[in-house]
């Protein structure tokens, strides 16, 4: 897992982003956050480049840094912290992230289909025109995120949670929702077809199908839609 090291700046409560020794390498060394950086340049420029260069990423600590047409194709990131970050036009194929933390990013235009992703946080994320399709997405957190024309199509998101989540023009079609926890969700155009509603959990009292709501093809809402938002997405 990453160090928890915050910024050298005695008042700062920012992370400090990872330092690295001459040869390049991660070091558990103390350091500044990206704010408070007297070389942010620099910074930013020895993170790109460690992970341009390295397939497994472990304890990477990125928080504010700006990824822009990046390819993250074969990257496994572990225990790695993206708090804050913001992604652009990112494009992956079998990407790993596992015990990751990336509360409160961006993602703009991110194309993140096909990967694999266990124990990590997306909470209070927004996600803009990104595509999570036919990804194994086990046990992850993505409670009070913004999802805007997003898809998560044909991705396993078994005792995932989407707590209090705004859900709009977003698709979970053929999706395994088992154990999958919507509570308090705003959701505007949503389409749930083809995937196990009934296993999955919309309210405090129970799944679902306990709380005699809508069948497994139904685009369901917290408060009756207009007439053009039902149906299909």
């Amino acid at each position: 897992m990453f160090e928890q090291n915050k910024c050298l700046v005695a008042k700062c409560r920012n992370n400090a982003l990872s330092s690295f020794d001459n040869n390049g390498n991660l070091t558990d060394d103390k350091n500044y956050c990206l704010e408070h950086s007297p070389n942010p340049g620099k910074a930013k420029e020895q993170i790109y480049k460690y992970i341009e260069e390295h397939d497994m990423i472990v304890g990477l600590n990125a928080c504010g840094l700006i990824f822009s047409d990046i390819n993250f194709i074969n990257k496994q990131f572990i225990g790695c912290n993206f708090h804050h970050c913001t992604f652009k036009n990112i494009t992956t194929q079998s990407l790993l992230l596992k015990m990751c933390i990336f509360d409160f990013s961006i993602f703009n235009d991110c194309n993140l289909s096909k990967n694999s992703t266990i124990f990590t946080s997306f909470a209070g994320c927004t996600f803009t025109n990104t595509l999570f399709t036919s990804s194994d997405m086990v046990q992850n957190n993505f409670n009070g995120i913004k999802s805007i024309q997003t898809s998560f199509d044909d991705t396993d998101l078994f005792n995932t949670r989407f707590v209090k989540a705004s859900l709009i023009n977003t698709s979970f079609r053929n999706c395994n929702l088992k154990r999958t926890i919507f509570y308090d969700t705003f959701r505007q155009n949503v389409s749930f077809k083809m995937s196990n509603t009934r296993e999955a959990i919309f309210t405090i009292e129970g799944s679902d199908l306990s709380s005699g709501h809508s069948t497994d093809n139904e685009t369901l809402s917290n408060t009756p839609a207009p007439e053009e938002n039902k149906g299909a997405f």
